[in-house]
């Protein structure tokens, strides 16, 4: 029998103590990202895109220097949110992010179409793919947080941030509605599985202050994701109201102006990374 040399480069032997190959993708040469926080949903129309958006811009504001990765190739709105229209450009180097006017750094398939609006009709090897060289081709530079908002469910594109990127935790994004409070079950089971720290779920459209007397009223009734949380021994970091001022922020492309305290336990947890 040969004896063991631990360097599985070089054996065919498939025995228990071999390595298993890493998946991981190489960064750009010019690229430096330190953490990598993955923004999912079970499902799609929760909100996840506006809270990647005001996450990176309470981060940035906090002082750290932060990218957004938009992994939500047939459904990109990240460009919108935070006005931009200009295109991304490229040299020999690689593709250059877009950047807000905080200096938030961004890629995002918008910014490479002729039109914001024109459609992205590709098969799932093409839009993995493509997530893959968002971080292989681009040169992010020096990165203290990148927020990869991610599409809805747990498909191909999931699993190619997960096993592609080195991904140090997840915040998921849900409603209060019970139906999605069993599609956040998922998405704790499949980070679970691929061995990722859920740092904690966001809840939005819990509540909607009264214009009158400023009583918090919940549309959906009682919420199911604090009981979810704790029988999977996650933190419901926050329960973001229905708010039409940061609604307008969003669709005018100018985010960057949100200035309420609602998300500071998920900056927290982040920075306690």
């Amino acid at each position: 029998m040969t004896e063991c040399t631990h360097d599985c480069s070089s054996c065919s032997v498939d025995c228990a103590s071999r390595k298993p190959e890493s998946m991981l993708e190489p960064q750009n040469a010019l690229s430096h990202v330190k953490k990598v926080i993955a923004v999912m949903s079970g499902k799609g129309g929760v909100g996840k895109s506006m809270v990647t958006s005001v996450m990176a811009t309470l981060m940035k504001r906090n002082g750290h220097s932060v990218a957004i990765l938009d992994a939500d190739i047939t459904g990109p709105s990240i460009p919108k949110m935070f006005g931009i229209h200009d295109k991304a450009m490229g040299s020999e180097e690689g593709i250059y992010p877009a950047e807000s006017r905080t200096g938030i750094r961004m890629m995002s398939v918008n910014l490479l179409l002729e039109n914001d609006t024109d459609p992205v009709i590709w098969r799932g090897s093409l839009i993995s793919g493509t997530v893959k060289q968002f971080w292989t081709d681009v040169v992010w530079g020096d990165v203290d947080y990148m927020f990869v908002d991610m599409p809805p469910g747990t498909g191909d594109v999931p699993l190619t941030v997960f096993q592609s990127l080195p991904v140090d935790g997840i915040l998921i994004v849900t409603s209060p509605q019970e139906l999605v409070g069993m599609i956040v079950e998922k998405a704790v089971n499949m980070a679970k599985m691929m061995n990722i720290p859920v740092l904690g779920i966001i809840e939005n459209m819990s509540w909607i202050a009264c214009p009158d007397c400023g009583r918090k009223i919940y549309p959906f009734g009682e919420s199911t994701t604090a009981k979810v949380a704790m029988e999977h021994g996650v933190p419901l970091l926050a329960q973001l109201p229905m708010d039409p001022a940061l609604a307008r922020e969003c669709d005018t492309g100018v985010v960057e102006l949100f200035n309420e305290d609602w998300l500071k336990p998920a900056v927290d947890r982040v920075e306690a990374l």
